[in-house]
């Protein structure tokens, strides 16, 4: 038998301790006993407690995109946009009115879940020279249609196939797959309102004698369609989990919320302590959420280093993905404060779609202040081939400021706003317009924070390569 040497001793000392879990074991969520490797009872009880603590606040950052799409469908289903060729559109444009994650005012949307279940195979005519995307009820991008479509803006037929359908598929159709039954369907037809209503929208059993497509202008309305942030969080992504096929969503995912309680096939009734402990945990993950969104400390975030703006969809993946990982905390930021999944605005092109830069802190890294001014500079020459915009948000709701103008934007399409003589745009913000300064401000309101999106349509090769950059926010001192 080998003797042991002291070398050998301590290496064994050293492997021990290792695969070892000392006592007590002090953590972020408390301080936990074991005996010589066994949890105390009392430990065992709030070591369980903790599990399902963090179980809650991943769900909430992982299952956020289904729990976004399910809010905004509840809030359709209040303004009565019950059916499958209802369309929800903005007349003349997307205001303040309700809330919604993050519209612009320069766009007349339209917007409907469609069922399959319901319909069986769809079909959606959309309208020439449009912007319209379709994506599924997990906010998984399914499809383009319009310019950055097969159709290249010019119109055609898109024919969209339920789960599991195998019947059969005619010709003359630009055919799309989809995981789940409902989608969300979103329409931007750049030729306003008399546009949007060219869209059409029928069951493929109804192509010989389609149905009209009804439109509702839903401009104004007081409707809530973001997703919660306390328990009731959950119950939304139960009801996703109810309604659609187990295939239509990740084993990660699904097993995040099997540990929860949201089991396909079962009814979600979790005990009072289970409740309040996802209660704690989606108001964490919103917390934790509304770090990502508004102090991202990924440094690709920043549009330039030293730059307060930010970069809204981070990674250049529609899907969230790099190197084969996905990237948590870039999906999360996005979900939380923006809206529609398409390559077309993850990876914008010089001179197509559209980019975005936002920020909720001054230059000095202050939060902005609904009760002071501040003024922002665009350096002469916006690099937009078709028109630039700034709206303003709530920090709270990441929707449209709401102040007594329905519109809290500016767009250099209006032609009201003015330049300076160096060619520069100076813009102002604050409860009150600065003498003089009317046509290029827009009102805050005091005690609310807020924060601006800059939006380049048709953005160009001076934001690409950065040598075009919004100046910071500066306070205007008092």
């Amino acid at each position: 038998m080998t003797e042991s040497t002291p070398a050998t001793d301590d290496a064994l000392a050293a492997a021990v301790a290792a695969v070892s879990t000392p006592s007590p074991v002090d953590t972020p969520l408390g301080r936990f006993e074991l005996v010589d490797g066994v949890p105390t009872p009392e430990s065992v009880e709030r070591l369980y407690g903790s599990l399902d603590f963090l179980r809650g606040v991943e769900a909430f950052l992982s299952a956020m995109p289904g729990a976004s799409l399910v809010a905004m469908r509840r809030g359709f289903r209040e303004l009565g946009l019950l059916r499958s060729n209802q369309v929800g559109y903005t007349d003349p444009r997307a205001d303040s009115g309700g809330i919604f994650l993050t519209p612009n005012t320069a766009t007349t949307y339209g917007s409907l879940f469609v069922d399959l279940r319901e319909t069986g195979p769809l079909v959606i005519e959309p309208p020439k020279n449009s912007l319209c995307v379709v994506d599924d009820f997990w906010f998984r991008y399914v499809a383009d249609m319009g310019i950055a479509g097969p159709d290249r803006g010019e119109g055609g037929r898109y024919l969209f196939l339920p789960p599991g359908y195998d019947g059969e598929v005619p010709d003359g159709y630009f055919v799309y797959r989809t995981p789940t039954f409902t989608n969300w369907v979103v329409l931007r037809a750049l030729g306003g309102v008399p546009a949007m209503k060219e869209t059409r929208i029928y069951p493929l059993a109804d192509a010989g004698d389609p149905p009209p497509t009804e439109f509702v202008n839903i401009a104004g309305t007081r409707v809530n369609t973001v997703h919660a942030n306390d328990a009731s969080f959950f119950d939304e992504v139960a009801e996703i989990v109810a309604e659609e096929p187990t295939s239509a969503l990740d084993p990660e995912r699904a097993g995040l919320l099997r540990a929860v309680g949201i089991v396909p096939g079962r009814p979600f009734v979790p005990s009072p302590e289970l409740r309040a402990t996802l209660d704690t945990a989606a108001k964490a993950g919103a917390a934790i959420s509304r770090a990502l969104v508004y102090s991202p400390r990924d440094p690709e975030a920043r549009v330039a280093p030293g730059s307060s703006w930010l970069q809204a969809f981070l990674g250049g993946s529609y899907e969230f993905l790099a190197d084969g990982a996905s990237l948590l905390d870039a999906r999360a930021q996005f979900h939380f404060f923006a809206t529609v999944i398409t390559p077309a605005m993850a990876h914008a092109q010089v001179g197509a779609g559209s980019a975005y830069a936002y920020t909720a802190h001054d230059a000095q890294g202050r939060i902005l202040d609904g009760s002071r001014t501040y003024r922002l500079v665009l350096p002469p020459n916006p690099p937009a081939k078709n028109f630039w915009s700034v709206d303003l948000y709530d920090t709270q709701t990441r929707s449209l400021l709401q102040t007594d103008n329905p519109y809290p934007s500016l767009l250099s399409l209006s032609g009201a706003v003015a330049t300076e003589e160096d060619g520069s745009t100076v813009l102002w913000f604050g409860p009150e317009p600065p003498a003089g300064r009317e046509s290029n401000w827009v009102g805050t309101v005091p005690g609310r924070s807020w924060f601006p999106m800059l939006r380049l349509y048709g953005p160009l090769e001076p934001w690409f390569d950065r040598t075009w950059l919004p100046g910071d926010l500066e306070l205007v001192e008092d």
